[in-house]
């Protein structure tokens, strides 16, 4: 079995799909050994620990647990040292997202999105800054536009987002100077599942200046940058949104 000390080592939340995936891949690529966090995509997260194990093997782990139940996020990041015997990196991708419009928003609503997108996050951190501390780490957080320009009939979501931003900068006083917390927020990526109007979504890319939307690799180099390069950098957001936060 390849001996793993030598690798980096980095946990990324919700990586079986989506961003998350092409989160998990570049990091691979850039040398990392990945915890793959999944909740209910556990036959996509065994299938992309396949495809990263043939690309190197040992290389990988996967760990299963809803987010939302508190117990699982310190037991999440004991697994991943217990693994792999270090914690280079944390990457909080995984994100819930449903309307909540005022007036008809449920306490269980506000529940989801609150656990799934701001306390997870801030307690996956808590359990993870001693082992980051160590080998002088770094946390990336994936935010939203939407956490500063907020989207109607989205409220409790904008918040959580919001408490998120909110928690990377503060984050990133309180760990430093042996860990930088940095966030990427992107603009329109992959539109959500289950579908969508096609007007809106014209509408949006009417006030994106670079007119596409933006691919999961884009997003993904971004958080290994920060992880890797950016080692000045603290506290800081990256606005990956083709100019969006410009147009307004």
């Amino acid at each position: 079995m390849e001996n793993t000390m030598e690798h980096p080592v980095a946990l990324v939340t919700g990586s079986a799909r989506r961003i998350g995936a092409a989160i998990a891949r570049t990091l691979h690529a850039a040398g990392y050994d990945v915890a793959l966090h999944c909740h209910r995509s556990r036959g996509e997260a065994d299938a992309l620990a396949r495809e990263l194990e043939a690309r190197r093997p040992a290389s990988t782990c996967v760990l299963q647990a809803d987010l939302a139940a508190f117990d699982r996020l310190p037991e999440l990041v004991a697994q991943a040292f217990g693994r792999f015997g270090r914690l280079d990196a944390l990457v909080n991708n995984a994100s819930g997202f449903e309307p909540t419009p005022v007036g008809t928003t449920t306490p269980a609503q506000w529940d989801a999105l609150m656990a799934t997108n701001a306390r997870a996050p801030f307690f996956l951190a808590q359990a993870a800054a001693p082992h980051l501390a160590a080998t002088r780490g770094a946390i990336v957080n994936l935010v939203d536009i939407y956490a500063e320009r907020p989207l109607a009939g989205h409220t409790v979501y904008c918040m959580a987002k919001a408490a998120l931003l909110a928690m990377t900068r503060s984050l990133a006083i309180e760990l430093a100077p042996a860990v930088r917390v940095n966030a990427v927020s992107p603009g329109a990526i992959l539109w959500p599942e289950g579908g969508g109007e096609d007007e809106s979504r014209t509408a949006m890319l009417e006030r994106t200046p670079l007119g596409r939307t933006g691919t999961p690799e884009e997003v993904a180099e971004a958080v290994r940058w920060l992880l890797q390069d950016a080692t000045y950098s603290t506290g800081q957001v990256l606005h990956l949104d083709g100019g969006r936060m410009l147009a307004g």
